[in-house]
């Protein structure tokens, strides 16, 4: 973009389910700054919390919550969602009335949401970014597939954080056989540079997602790695105002970490234990690394994930009920992830605000 023209204000809006659409859209926040956009930063709970921590300097607006919760049984997420749905609905209502108003108040000129299907506009160029073209739910895969590609057909633009040919990282999740939706695939999203350096924990234990499963599993691991020898990095996952530290013998305890101190801790650790959610599976693989996977008990998207990995000898998985912590062992007989060559050429992909 030419430096002499005025710059254009982008309403950047990740969902808050978990902090991967907040995370996975850090490089894009800062990809405008460089190509002279001017981001405003609308979401709410967690992910608006971290994204303050990590962009302190820029306008914050609030979105009304999705109150997405997961239910404690796996087997019963997809009705917990469905009982949930209208106050989804209302909060995607709320949402485009702040949007209307939004747009002139602070004359944004382009809308980037990371699905927050409210977020939306026909007056300036509006772009929906997913991974899940496919939205896995099971026996109602189809449907809620449908679903999902109407709504981002009325967008100007899907933006997909995955590479379009055969080496990718979503698979099914990410390309279409048949469509007419204009995709734009602008390669795999990671906040983390690789870096070479000495290792410090033998074990980096990574948590995130909404509750209660958050919860349960901390606790789940936190009984488990009683029986590890090792140096143990455990990250919490929880957004708080202050960052607080606590050492228990071999494990180190955080409740948060900022971005910077987050990728040197993933850099100095041998193995990552965590979720198998897409922003985690595209940080791990710009870094390099031998990870174990925990699906989020009922989530179709990090089982089929999961899945997909093991079967291409990457990465093993266990069931968070079944998972003990033996079973880090067969870290050894899978390659790792390593990171998909792919150029985000900003300057092209901005194209659509201009």
């Amino acid at each position: 973009m030419n430096l002499n023209t005025p710059s254009k204000t982008i309403l950047v809006a990740p969902l808050n389910w978990g902090l991967g659409h907040a995370t996975r859209c850090i490089p894009i926040i800062k990809a405008l700054q460089e190509n002279n956009f001017i981001p405003i930063i609308a979401s709410d709970g967690n992910a608006l919390d971290l994204l303050k921590k990590e962009f302190p300097y820029l306008k914050f607006l609030e979105l009304p919550s999705y109150e997405i919760e997961y239910a404690k049984n796996g087997r019963y997420f997809k009705w917990k969602l469905l009982k949930n749905c209208p106050k989804i609905i209302e909060a995607i209502l709320e949402e485009k009335k702040l949007v209307k108003k939004w747009i002139k108040k602070h004359d944004i000129d382009g809308i980037i949401s990371d699905n927050r299907l409210g977020v939306f506009s026909k007056k300036v160029p509006s772009v929906f970014i997913t991974h899940q073209l496919n939205v896995m739910t099971g026996n109602t895969t189809w449907l809620s597939s449908i679903l999902h590609q109407n709504i981002i057909k009325k967008y100007t633009e899907c933006w997909v954080p995955d590479n379009e040919g055969e080496l990718n990282l979503a698979g099914e999740l990410s390309h279409l056989k048949n469509h007419d939706l204009n995709i734009r695939y602008i390669g795999p999203l990671s906040r983390m540079h690789y870096k070479k350096t000495e290792k410090k924990y033998d074990l980096m234990i990574l948590l995130s997602g909404p509750e209660p499963q958050r919860s349960m599993l901390e606790e789940k691991l936190k009984k488990e790695i009683l029986h590890y020898n090792g140096n143990v990095l455990f990250i919490k996952g929880i957004i708080e105002k202050e960052q607080k530290k606590e050492q228990t013998e071999n494990v180190t305890f955080y409740n948060f970490m900022h971005s910077r101190q987050l990728e040197q801790a993933l850099n100095e650790s041998n193995i990552i234990l965590c979720r198998s959610g897409y922003t985690s599976i595209m940080d791990l693989a710009k870094l390099n690394k031998k990870a174990f996977f925990i699906p989020t008990p009922g989530q179709y998207e990090q089982l089929y994930l999961a899945k997909k990995l093991k079967k291409e000898g990457l990465v093993p998985f266990a069931t968070q009920d079944n998972f003990c912590i033996e079973n880090l062992d067969e870290i050894d007989n899978y390659k790792g992830l390593s990171e998909i060559k792919s150029s985000n050429n900003w300057n092209e992909i901005f194209n659509v605000f201009i």
